[in-house]
Order: structure tokens, then C-alpha cells, then sequence
């Protein structure tokens, strides 16, 4: 029988949220969270890379990449050219990586204005700045370009010679990575060339990949 008179058990202090969900989070603290999964700009230490978000909240983000990323890194993050936000690796394991930020944020209103960018006309993937060389090929035969920029589905360059909107060919990247491609825009010796064979995500992680 419970004695009525014994002092009665200290309560337990609360636990503080975590600020950033680990790799093994039962998300029990979900309902704080975003689930995003948008590729963002991710600039490190002497590298940029395309990586995917995975969820956000006002404090923090859970990042994909297979790149290796260590604790302590500091990451500046562009989800899109006008939103930006940074912070510090806090853990890293299995392709994911959690950044809590250097100030908190309004989640919900950064994903109202992402949405609002991507309705707008004129939108475009995130890209990565490259500098460096590439081949074309078409039935002409095959001509030199550099690459000033390249995303999932597109790619900047400049060039040379001459190349018609609407044009079909191959680009070789330095990496030997080959896609198909169509001319999207030309103006002087600069054009756009859209990827009907799309990179895969993980091509873009580093611009590493794509120095001669």
C-alpha cells in the first residue's frame, strides 16, 4: 500500500528540443520541422556543390550529399539567388548532415518566399559557377567550349563558333560524364544549353569533379 506521507518523487527537469534533428531522430519534435527536399547551393571551404535539403526548421537544416562533410564546417546554404542562410555542421553520418544556424530563422515565411520565386517568371535551378572545359559534339564534328555554369538540367557557356537556338548535340564534360543537349539561347559568344539527359544529383556535389 502507498504511503500517503512519503515525500513524493522530484520532478524531472525538461529536456531542451534539440536544435537540429540527428541521423537517428525519432522526430518526436517533428511537428517543428519542414520536410523541403529542394536542392540548394552549398558553399564550403574552397568548394561549391548542388545538395539536397531534407527538412528545415527555424534553427536548423538536415542536409543529403555524399561528398564527406566534417563536424564543425561552416556551410553557407542559397536555396534560391535571393535566400540564404548559414551555419555549422553539428553532426554527420550515412550522406546526411545536420547545420544548426548562425541565427534563427522564420521557416515558414522563407518557404513562402521560395514558393513565391518559384511561381514568378523567369525562375531558374540553382547553378553552380564552373570554369572550365567541355567538348561538343555534332554532325559537324566536335568544338571546344567553357562552361561558366551547370545545374541538373542546364548549362551556361562560352564559345567560339556558332551555334543555332534549337541546335542538337553532345556535351562532354571534363569528367566524361556525356549528356544530350539542345541550344536553348545564343547571343554573341555566350549561349544556353538545356540537358534533355538531366545530371545526376550527385555529379553536382562538388565543382570538384568538374576541374580539368
Amino acid at each position: 500500500m502507498t504511503n500517503p506521507h512519503a515525500p513524493s518523487a522530484a520532478p524531472q527537469p525538461l529536456q531542451p528540443p534539440q536544435p537540429v534533428p540527428g541521423p537517428d531522430s525519432d522526430r518526436r519534435v517533428a511537428d517543428r520541422y519542414r520536410t523541403v527536399w529542394r536542392i540548394a547551393k552549398v558553399k564550403r571551404d574552397g568548394d561549391v556543390g548542388l545538395w539536397r535539403v531534407r527538412n528545415m526548421s527555424d534553427r536548423g537544416m538536415m542536409l543529403a550529399a555524399d561528398v564527406p562533410v566534417a563536424v564543425g564546417e561552416v556551410l553557407e546554404v542559397a536555396l534560391s539567388d535571393a535566400v540564404a542562410v548559414r551555419g555549422t555542421v553539428v553532426w554527420s553520418e550515412g550522406g546526411r548532415c545536420g547545420v544548426a544556424f548562425d541565427e534563427e530563422v522564420d521557416v515558414a515565411d522563407v518557404l513562402k518566399r521560395l514558393a513565391a520565386e518559384q511561381r514568378a517568371s523567369g525562375y531558374r535551378q540553382p547553378r553552380l559557377p564552373v570554369h572550365t572545359q567541355a567538348q561538343v559534339v555534332t554532325d559537324e564534328g566536335t568544338s571546344s567550349i567553357e562552361l561558366v555554369d551547370l545545374s541538373q538540367s542546364g548549362a551556361g557557356f562560352i564559345h567560339e563558333g556558332h551555334f543555332e537556338v534549337g541546335k542538337e548535340l553532345d556535351l562532354v564534360l571534363a569528367s566524361g560524364i556525356r549528356r544530350k543537349a539542345i541550344v536553348r539561347w545564343a547571343r554573341g559568344n555566350r549561349g544556353g544549353l538545356w540537358l534533355t539527359q538531366p545530371l545526376d544529383r550527385a555529379d553536382l556535389e562538388s565543382i570538384r569533379h568538374f576541374q580539368n
